[in-house]
């Protein structure tokens, strides 16, 4: 008997120590994708963009004022609903997180969601995927692959686009054109990846919604491939120069009948520096 629970005792230690592991390469990411920082960033001007396509133009003349400083990383703190379920049975559960965004070198994403026993914790970046239950019993582990990584790459550009606009201004590997009157699409090449994102905007130039093909895992078969991914933004709110969605509805096979968000959340607070 006192083996059995010596036995148990070192399980229990490893797990803890496996979480910690996670909690540091959390915080080293933080910390490096934070480095990133420009101290005296530029300061936007229309100038900056009036080669681009009308629609595009029209994008970064609504989401940043002219004069404002063009603050590239961001910080962001939400809560919503995260979904882990399917589209019959979301099984929503109450979200919070903490969200370093630093497009296109990376993102590290900090969630937890329901309570007690049924608490999933954990984090997603471009390298992984690691959540936790309880805090104590692993539930999924990814990453480490190209697959997910360009899945990753995906995800932190549209997000890029309705957080941190100054990350997608027009340069090296990023290029805009125009779709229609009302759609732009922004291609990304950064480190071997590609990903080409469209961006709906209204008449005033705010991004409304977002659709793409991303490499995902994310349906019944469990195998990568490219696949529809986007959502919807809402309720603008002035972040240090940036009119930025405080609202976002996002979810695998948008455009078809499968279409559901499992991701909703509230943005309460972004940082620039």
């Amino acid at each position: 008997m006192l083996i059995f629970f010596v036995l148990i005792l070192l399980f229990i230690s490893a797990l803890s120590l496996w979480r910690l592991m996670d909690h540091l390469a959390d915080r080293a990411e933080k910390e490096r994708l934070l480095a990133l920082r420009s101290v005296r960033p530029a300061l936007f001007s229309k100038a900056m963009v009036e080669e681009l396509p009308e629609p595009a133009r029209r994008y970064f003349c609504f989401t940043i004022k002219e004069g404002t400083s063009l603050h590239r990383v961001a910080e962001i703190s939400m809560r919503g609903q995260f979904s882990i379920g399917n589209k019959e049975a979301p099984a929503y559960m109450a979200m919070r997180a903490e969200q370093v965004l630093a497009a296109p070198e990376g993102f590290v994403w900090k969630m937890s969601c329901g309570s007690m026993i049924k608490r999933i914790s954990g984090s997603d970046s471009a390298n992984w995927t690691r959540f936790w239950l309880g805090g104590i019993v692993p539930v999924a582990r990814a990453g480490g692959v190209k697959d997910h990584s360009q899945s990753g790459f995906a995800r932190y550009l549209a997000e890029a686009i309705f957080w941190t606009p100054a990350a997608v201004l027009p340069g090296p590997g990023i290029v805009w054109e125009a779709v229609d009157e009302n759609t732009a699409r922004l291609t990304v090449e950064h480190n071997g990846m590609r990903q080409s994102i469209d961006v709906r905007i209204d008449q005033e130039g705010c991004p409304v919604q977002i659709v793409m093909q991303r490499w995902s895992n994310a349906n019944k078969d469990g195998d990568y491939r490219f696949q529809s991914f986007g959502g919807y933004m809402s309720d603008f709110r002035s972040f240090d120069g940036f009119v930025l969605p405080s609202h976002v509805e996002a979810g695998n096979l948008i455009g078809t009948d499968a279409y559901f968000p499992f991701f909703i959340a509230d943005v309460t607070d972004i940082r620039f520096s």
